[in-house]
């Protein structure tokens, strides 16, 4: 099953010889491309790093690919400096006023030369477009001050970006081909801005459903065979493993060759699941530019679904293949994988399985029996470790990512030695309980209770009933849900009366809408109109209302807490409302907000728009059910404080005073008294002073270098437009009757050029002055409010990367 060619890479005149089996390699005479949207000219020695259809690419294959790819970003790293900015000027915007190039071109005489080989142009070189014709220092001015950590980050990018293009040329399906097209252009604009890549829109952020393969998988293992001894158990978590391994590297197909085994609803959520996989795990894996997912760990039940069949196929005939290569040891793994796929496979199928439950978890003490395993595992493992490293450093795997991933390997390790033993906290709980029950005014009357509280008590006792109605043009729709679809019109009717009737029929009786409504005596009382956007991972909500005599009883609350956890099963993780001035206040404490952290192409023209309400935003976990939220969250709050009890009883002791100074001894160590290191206490290291490395700085010009860096990052961002030069009274009469220090992104680039700024605290005066200008004249609501804060933000993650931040 292939996604189609991997990425495709470029090598050295040198490296073509010693390509793998597996790639066609040409010359880099006879391989001239014209590459990316600037025209550039380039020589690319182009190889196919993409195995088999229908196979996992195989292991030395995909490692292979990785170094060549990194050896080759390691060679333009070392490049001297006047040859990376020409390689980043071929796709650079030339500077010139009112020049539109975006790209520098190589002179005719040199174009079949290469600035990652010998070529080393002058900047007094002319482009090559004739609606150009400036000189390389055109194209690269607005680089001056940047750092060589982020110059070699921009030309990772562009390899990256260099090789998505010849591979987006190779592949035959359109599909592929457009997701290809769509990260080149993204990484081809994060080079313009100077902006990390991010992708947003309509595909959503992983993880796309709970629980996913790998946690679903290690369910299985122990719902099927925890009987076995100890020895059998950890092979089958080894085949496990074995099987998560091979799916985070297989190659899904593309959509188009799946039509034929797959109904049309199928086919289109597959399509939706591939294009996930190429975008966010398929592409990122040799482009480290853009953050790598693994398969195993994003996706659930619905992609297993469609693809395991053929991938079981391939894994069986993997395992013939390759048995005799396994160690004798390990050919146990081999033999039980057949029987662990159908396993799987009739778990896959069963509507009820527990292992797809999102409460479903393995007991406490066979989790702690894999972890200590696994621990014993890795420490067995650490003399080949160790003397493997220098191996490692060579290796494909992208110098960031593995720091990263061996960051995330230790702290897990230590959230692992500082977990509580079981016992205590189950002594906790059960003190817990044995307190309620003594205490029966407690459960009367208790304390603090949540607003939805009785509102679920309610609901267990079948009082009151919620249910997700809506109108149908295909399928007869019963007596009872038009019933209710008639009483929540008058609900929202009576509650709502600047809205027309009219409209509200409209919008209820829409097949394209749902309703939830709450059902008291089989009458509705209330609901939440909504329209769902899946495509483009968002829900609408258009009526939110409560009968008046049934309100200020948390009916509110709870109606939002099932949309929401609706809206989660049906893998929608965004809710959008436009509320008016009355129901702001409501929409704030169900956890909306006024900043909208879904993009504007995203919603714009699907969402309906009002006039005078504002827009807000609700972002959902798809771990949390928010139905039982704040039981959860009361019932930890009241372990932790019985923990916190029996920490202090087990403290709480009176020692012996001292007698060793009436001895004649001067002094002890601090660590010496009893009862010290009972209580909590560590010796505390003294920190290593590593803040402000650049304002005592005797250099002023490494000052100013780094100062520059930012003001040009800061406005290149998507919310510097407000503060690029200062206000005029022509726009804004009044402004200066409120502002009495101006301050702008244009004024502080002059006054950085002419010296000004020679410690870091001015500099950073006069850009908190921008902000807080901006703050002080505009209302929260407004655009401008907005880009001040966002802009702010990034401001200080800049300053905090080049350690000029120390709060």
């Amino acid at each position: 099953m292939s996604g189609g060619s991997l990425i495709t890479l470029k090598e050295d005149e040198s490296g073509a010889n010693g390509s793998g089996s597996n790639n066609a390699v040409q010359h880099p005479s006879n391989a001239q491309q014209n590459v990316g949207s600037n025209g550039s000219d380039r020589q690319q020695n182009s190889g196919n790093a993409g195995s088999g259809a229908g196979s996992a690419p195989a292991e030395g294959s995909r490692q292979n690919s990785l170094q060549r790819i990194q050896q080759r970003k390691q060679k333009v790293f070392n490049l001297p400096v006047a040859q990376k900015l020409a390689k980043l000027s071929m796709y650079s915007a030339c500077q010139a006023e009112g020049c539109r190039c975006t790209g520098w071109k190589t002179p005719q005489e040199n174009r079949h030369r290469d600035v990652e080989s010998s070529y080393c142009p002058e900047f007094s070189e002319e482009c090559r477009n004739t609606s150009c014709r400036h000189s390389l220092q055109s194209h690269i001015s607005h680089l001056d001050g940047i750092s060589a950590a982020e110059m070699n980050n921009f030309l990772g990018a562009i390899i990256d970006m260099e090789n998505l293009f010849m591979s987006m040329q190779r592949v035959d399906d359109d599909d592929t081909k457009k997701v290809y097209l769509y990260l080149f252009r993204l990484l081809r604009q994060c080079v313009i801005t100077r902006q990390q890549a991010v992708i947003r829109g309509p595909l959503g952020d992983p993880p796309f459903e709970s629980p996913c393969i790998a946690k679903a998988v290690y369910s299985f293992v122990f719902y099927k065979y925890n009987h076995l001894s100890p020895n059998e158990l950890q092979t089958m978590t080894e085949v496990a493993k074995t099987f998560l391994n091979f799916l985070n590297h297989y190659n899904f197909e593309p959509p188009s060759m799946r039509r034929a085994d797959l109904k049309n609803d199928d086919a289109s959520t597959y399509k939706i699941n591939y294009t996930r996989w190429l975008v966010f795990c398929h592409v990122p894996a040799f482009c480290n530019s853009l953050r790598h997912f693994e398969t195993s760990l994003v996706f659930g039940r619905t992609l297993l679904r469609t693809v395991f069949q053929y991938m079981a196929q391939q894994l069986k005939k993997k395992c013939i293949s390759e048995r005799d290569r396994f160690p004798a040891d390990k050919r146990s793994i081999i033999t039980q994988m057949p029987k662990f796929l159908e396993a799987l496979k009739a778990e896959l199928l069963k509507d009820d399985s527990p292992i797809w439950d999102q409460s479903y978890r393995p007991p406490t003490a066979f989790l702690l029996q894999q972890r200590k395993r696994q621990q014993d595992t890795t420490a067995s493992a650490t003399g080949v470790s160790s003397s493997n490293a220098s191996k490692k450093i060579g290796s494909g795997e992208p110098a960031h990512k593995r720091v990263k991933k061996e960051i995330s390997e230790r702290s897990t390790g230590d959230v692992y030695y500082e977990d509580l033993p079981d016992d205590v906290v189950i002594r906790a709980m059960k003190a817990v309980s044995e307190s309620k029950a003594i205490n029966k005014t407690e459960i009367l009357f208790p304390v603090n209770v949540s607003r939805d509280e009785n509102v679920k008590a309610e609901e267990q006792k079948r009082a009151i009933e919620f249910h997700v109605v809506g109108n149908s043009l295909t399928k007869p729709v019963d007596k009872q849900t038009i019933l209710w679809l008639l009483g929540l019109q008058s609900v929202f009717a009576h509650q709502l009366p600047e809205m027309p009737r009219e409209y509200i029929s409209q919008l209820v009786f829409d097949t394209k809408h749902k309703t939830l409504a709450l059902i008291k005596e089989n009458m509705p009382i209330g609901g939440i109109c909504f329209r769902p956007f899946p495509s483009q991972g968002f829900t609408e909500i258009v009526f939110c209302a409560v009968t008046m005599s049934e309100q200020v009883k948390g009916y509110g609350t709870h109606l939002m807490n099932h949309l929401k956890d609706y809206s989660i099963q049906k893998g929608i993780l965004h809710l959008l409302t436009y509320a008016d001035c009355d129901a702001i206040g409501y929409f704030k404490k169900q956890g909306f907000s006024k900043d909208i952290k879904l993009a504007r192409p995203v919603y714009a023209g699907y969402i309906k728009e009002y006039d005078g309400a504002t827009l807000m935003h609700c972002e959902l976990h798809p771990s949390i059910v928010n139905t039982q939220f704040i039981s959860v969250i009361r019932r930890q709050s009241e372990i932790l404080k019985e923990l916190i009890a029996q920490r202090h009883n087990d403290v709480q002791k009176v020692r012996p005073g001292l007698t060793c100074f009436k001895e004649g001894l001067p002094s002890i160590p601090v660590e010496s008294i009893p009862g010290l290191r009972e209580i909590g206490w560590k010796p505390q290291m003294r920190a290593h002073r590593t803040g402000r490395p650049l304002e005592e700085s005797s250099d002023p010009e490494k000052l100013a270098a780094s100062f520059a860096a930012v003001l040009q990052s800061v406005r290149h961002h998507a919310s510097a437009w407000p503060f690029l030069k200062p206000v005029t009274v022509a726009e804004v009469p009044d402004y200066y009757d409120h502002i009495k220090y101006p301050m702008d992104l244009k004024t502080m680039g002059e006054r950085l050029k002419k010296g000004y700024y020679v410690t870091r605290r001015l500099f950073m005066a006069d850009m908190a002055r921008i902000f807080s200008n901006c703050r002080f004249y505009n209302s929260p609501e407004t655009e401008y409010y907005r880009c001040a804060n966002n802009l702010e933000r990034y401001y200080q993650t800049k300053m905090r990367e080049l350690g000029l931040w120390d709060k």
